[in-house]
């Protein structure tokens, strides 16, 4: 990351006082949300342009300052390597999983669709007919811990066309 993208990361007041309360210990949207009194969308957009840009990483335990990579811009003195970039697909996946686990759907219909294609792709085979009730465990196990439940997870992959339904009977076409 250059000196200017660093800069640019943190160019908006908004994104300034996420970073400043996840430097301070905040280490979830809720907690960064309650401190700088922002709205719960501002921050998680500040949150994912802060993760995209490489200043803070947001892993199993939480929100934190990439410290390390601060180190290496000072150290540098100037430009540096960027983190490898990540693609569309990967920054959605990254948002919404923890350990293989949902933490919640996404409201966004496209946002939506490529994660229910990751599920689908990793839960079922093409063609494979599965009774509704190995469905609901195979996505039990998306679910579990996470804000989504298994149920509302199915309807959204018949929805989309992921996963087809004959009585009782799913498969992905």
């Amino acid at each position: 990351m250059s000196t200017q993208a660093l800069a640019g990361a943190l160019a908006d007041d908004r994104r300034r006082q996420v970073f400043a309360a996840i430097t301070l210990g905040d280490g979830d949207v809720s907690t960064v949300t309650a401190r700088t009194g922002l709205s719960a969308r501002d921050v998680a957009t500040a949150v994912r342009r802060l993760v995209d840009a490489g200043l803070v990483t947001d892993d199993e335990s939480g929100l934190h300052v990439d410290g390390e990579r601060l180190r290496e811009l000072a150290r540098a003195g100037g430009p540096s390597a960027p983190p490898p970039a990540a693609s569309p697909r990967e920054a959605i996946l990254r948002t919404f999983l923890r350990d293989g686990t949902l933490t919640r759907l996404p409201a966004q219909r496209g946002r939506r669709r490529v994660l229910l294609e990751h599920i689908a792709e990793r839960s079922f085979e093409p063609g494979v007919r599965y009774p509704e009730r190995a469905v609901d465990d195979a996505l039990r196990a998306w679910c579990e811990g996470g804000a989504a439940d298994h149920v509302t997870l199915r309807r959204y992959l018949v929805d989309d066309l992921l996963l087809a339904r004959d009585h009782g009977v799913y498969w992905r076409p």
